[in-house]
């Protein structure tokens, strides 16, 4: 009986074993995802002021060049 209870012992470790790995794994690819949404989120929140600032500049320009094109001063 001894004999047989060392390899069934064996395969209890070496599932256990692969029961951690796989959890270690796990748990790093849910870290790398929570990174990649979280940076995800903060590049689009920086865009988006991005965006609101160049559209500003934008209309400031068409404001300035129909100035000049009717002969206005700017000031």
């Amino acid at each position: 009986m001894a004999g047989q209870g060392d390899p069934v012992q064996r395969e209890i470790h070496q599932d256990w074993a692969n029961r951690e790995y796989i959890e270690v794994i796990t748990s790093s690819i849910k870290k790398i995802a929570d990174f990649l949404n979280s940076f995800d989120m903060s590049c689009r929140s920086r865009l988006a002021t991005l965006n609101e600032k160049l559209t500003a500049l934008e209309r400031r320009i068409e404001y300035i060049e129909a100035r000049v094109t009717k002969g206005e001063t700017l000031t």
